[in-house]
């Protein structure tokens, strides 16, 4: 079972993951947007700069989908690991589950 620092560190990595998905697609978005809008140049420079942030833009594609599938395989994980101590202390989950619902029922119902 893991401690609870734990699950906070895994809960930061997760968080910070699909900031990184989002922000590379933001990435992806502007650098295509870049290479139609210099379609038009013919310089030799501009060729070559774009197809360097072609280049890039294809592996970056390709970490955010990469990034998308692990933190998918992580939430997988989790709610296998969540399904497994629930099968494992059946009656603790349902005084659990009982406690945090009554404690909702009474703060939502305080005036």
């Amino acid at each position: 079972m893991e401690t609870k620092h734990e699950a906070v560190e895994k809960a930061h990595g997760t968080i910070a993951r699909e900031r990184m998905v989002t922000d590379l697609r933001t990435l992806a978005r502007d650098a295509e947007d870049l290479l139609k809008a210099t379609a038009g140049d013919v310089s030799e420079k501009a060729k070559e700069a774009r197809t360097r942030l072609g280049v890039t833009l294809e592996r970056t594609k390709s970490t955010c989908q990469d990034a998308q599938e692990q933190t998918i395989a992580t939430a997988k994980a989790a709610a296998k690991k969540a399904d497994t101590v629930i099968r494992d202390h059946p009656y603790e989950s349902i005084g659990v589950a009982f406690g945090v619902g009554l404690l909702i029922g009474v703060l939502v119902t305080r005036k």
